[in-house]
């Protein structure tokens, strides 16, 4: 029996109209678990349709879970999306935790189903390796079985083919089409079809369909052989066939590989005049297409290439961390203090910005004797290069040294929880924003990927208990802080420093420099959107789904001549929203390095729940809030502090048109600040004067 792995399909096939599925679940997965079952779910999507299922066996570790998903009951649904995941649910402390049921590899695309005139049904492989259905327009499909490469340069594949749900017409003949990355050039190589053997194939379950599909094609590498640039070849399937007397083609996807019959890289070296020329055959990462290369081999660049991946290897492995942990500890206990060292981070080393910025700003500023460094994690490090700050790779060894011996560290979000703080460090988590929606322990329910309720509560009071100094923006902020954060240390109740910069450069001069070197006409009004993530939209841990609800071409008509609309998404959002379709109108400038710029040239600022607004609040200007989905953001999601639909400082909307009318009111009766407004004021902003940071550095420092 193959090795079982947990959440993994043993086997998928398609009979009388169903589709049969034994999936392995690990007998510990379920420990927790209340109830557990699995379901359908269109992607992007609430929709879902739960499965049957039932426990067919069971191993020492696992039981094996036997589905059927008939097609006389899920036809709809399934057709009622172009994608359809596959997922088991599994309720932890009354809570569903949501995980994607994985793939085998195996030949799944074959099990296709032409439900109407042009559309198929099919399971697949999706790029992270999960089952999931397709439904799209019949398309030629094909994969290499066997590929082997000869002394002579020949390469010799074997393959199979599908063209279920197309219309093939008279005297359809097939053939290779390779391209290649040095030029446009299209070869066609000729195939022979072939009927596939039945020892070799008989065992799939989609032997008996397509068993006379099979062809052999032969391609003469030699005449790709170039030196210099490295090439990569690409491989398709093509169908020439007459069609009411007419020559028509269709066009495969790129040829993919059985990567389970072969251990792959396939690597062969050739003689080239004085040179040597190395082919190199292997599926993707992901897609696991047919993918080749051919170049100079050069012994020393193949040498520090393994190295490289040997040692890409070992960082990723969980050794190596645990070898980090150790010495982050040990280090932090015999290396020596530098008192003069002070450690900055913004939003897990994404950012120069922020509280950490304005303290750090300052601190350069009045010329404290101190070594100030920046954490900057490496895939960011564009945001912190010729800026004159000094900074250091964050999890690099030095990050480790410095770290250890820093006498500060000032940070506005949380530190990985593994990391220890040493004794000699005092640590100032300044945070990042007043809070509206519940935190912590405050929480009734959480729903964000890769823990639990209580884990979450759990790991949140542990890492706030390394805290020395906390900031707060306001007495009212002070109370929760100590309660949802359960803190118990010093809370300098200050203001925010990354407000002074409001009061300091609230002049027009700042805002029309700043909007030129956004290139933002200067003569048209800003609307700034900057909304909050949601828990339960997410890719994985980390990275949060995000969509844009109301209507850019409504609200170009409307505002086009006079507006621009300014994005700025959360940073825990991943997703790029495309907006080239009004370019001129909307700016996504959710990368921009600091968001305090953007109040400073914004008019009106559209919110939710995110706490800009109480920042943005200082500039005593116009705010609406997009509270598309308040009932569950209220109710399920989060929760609020207070009552932000009777006392938020600005009109609440929920539909594109509200939010045109709003602004159309604006700018006809002009801004005038409400009771709420002034009310908001004199609660969340009394501490903010332009000089929060000033108090933070003298209780901190002196």
């Amino acid at each position: 029996m193959t090795a079982l792995s947990n959440r993994k399909i043993m086997s998928l096939s398609f009979k009388d109209d169903v589709y049969i599925c034994d999936i392995a679940i690990k007998k510990s997965y379920l420990v927790e678990c209340s109830n557990y079952f699995f379901v359908l779910q269109h992607r992007n999507a609430e929709e879902e349709a739960k499965l049957p299922f039932f426990i067919r066996t069971e191993t020492t570790d696992f039981y094996i879970i036997h589905i059927e998903i008939s097609l006389i009951k899920f036809k709809d649904f399934l057709t009622g999306s172009d994608i359809t995941d596959f997922s088991i649910v599994r309720v932890i402390d009354n809570e569903e935790k949501r995980s994607r049921v994985r793939s085998n590899y195996d030949y799944i695309e074959f099990l296709k189903i032409p439900l109407t005139g042009t559309h198929v049904l099919y399971p697949a492989t999706t790029r992270k390796g999960n089952l999931s259905f397709y439904f799209r327009e019949a398309f030629l499909y094909s994969k290499f079985e066997e590929v082997e490469i000869t002394n002579d340069g020949i390469l010799n594949v074997f393959g199979v083919f599908q063209n279920i749900g197309l219309m093939v017409g008279k005297n359809a003949k097939y053939m290779l089409l390779i391209t290649s990355n040095i030029n446009n050039d299209e070869i066609y190589v000729p195939i022979k079809l072939t009927t596939l053997a039945e020892d070799k194939y008989g065992n799939y379950v989609w032997y008996s369909s397509l068993k006379q599909n099979g062809y052999y094609a032969q391609v003469n590498l030699k005449q790709y052989f170039s030196l210099g640039k490295m090439q990569y070849l690409k491989f398709h399937l093509l169908m020439e066939h007459e069609v009411n007397e007419e020559i028509m083609a269709v066009q495969s996807n790129r040829i993919k590989i059985n990567h389970l019959n072969k251990v792959y890289p396939l690597k062969r070296k050739f003689k080239c005049g004085r040179s040597v020329v190395q082919v190199i055959c292997k599926p993707t990462k992901k897609s696991k297409y047919f993918s080749l290369s051919m170049g100079e081999y050069r012994f020393f660049i193949s040498f520090l290439k393994r190295v490289k991946q040997k040692w890409i290897n070992i960082r990723r492995s969980g050794k190596l961390l645990q070898i980090y942990k150790s010495a982050f500890y040990v280090c932090g206990k015999v290396l020596p203090v530098d008192k003069n060292l002070v450690i900055f981070e913004s939003f897990h080393g994404k950012q120069f910005s922020d509280n950490p910025r304005a303290i750090y700003e300052y601190m350069r500023k009045h010329n404290r004797n101190l070594d100030l460094v920046w954490s900057a994690d490496r895939r960011h490090i564009n945001n912190f290069e010729n800026k004159d700050i000094k900074y250091v790779r964050r999890f690099s060894v030095k990050w480790l040294l410095q770290m250890a011996r820093a006498n500060y560290w000032i940070t506005n979000a949380r530190l990985p929880l593994w990391i220890p703080k040493p004794k000699h460090t005092i640590y100032l988590q300044t945070w990042h924003g007043t809070p509206l929606k519940r935190l912590a322990a405050d929480m009734e329910e959480v729903h964000m990927p890769g823990t639990n309720t209580s884990k979450y509560k759990e790991n949140f009071a542990r890492e706030a208990g390394k805290w020395d100094y906390l900031i707060s923006p306001n007495a009212y902020s002070t109370e929760i802080f100590k309660r949802a954060f359960c803190y118990n240390k010093e809370i300098i109740e200050s203001g925010y420093p990354r407000n002074d910069y409001l009061y300091n450069n609230n002049d027009l001069s700042e805002a029309a420099r700043l909007k030129k070197g956004l290139e933002i006409d200067e003569n048209k009004k800003v609307i700034l959107y900057a909304p909050t993530w949601r828990d339960n939209q997410f890719y994985r841990k980390g990275k949060y789904r995000f969509d844009l609800e109301f209507d850019l071409k409504k609200l170009k008509e409307a505002f086009g001549h006079t507006h621009v609309i300014v994005l700025r998404l959360h940073y825990l959002v991943s997703e790029q929203i495309d907006i080239n379709d009004y370019k001129g109108f909307v700016y996504d400038l959710s990368k921009h390095e600091d968001i305090r710029e953007l109040y400073l040239i914004s008019d009106l600022l559209i919110t939710d729940y995110s706490s800009v607004f109480f920042d943005y609040a200082n500039l005593k200007r116009p705010m609406l809030f997009f509270v598309y989905d308040i009932e569950e953001y209220r109710d399920t999601l989060r929760g609020f502090y207070f009552n932000f639909e009777e006392k938020a400082p600005g009109p609440l909307v929920k539909t594109t048109d509200e939010i045109i009318y709003e602004i159309q009111k604006l700018e006809q009766n002009g801004f005038n600040r409400n009771e709420n407004y002034q009310e908001f004021l004199e609660r969340f902003c009394y501490l903010e004067d332009g000089n929060a940071t000033k108090r933070v550095v003298q209780k901190l420092f002196e």
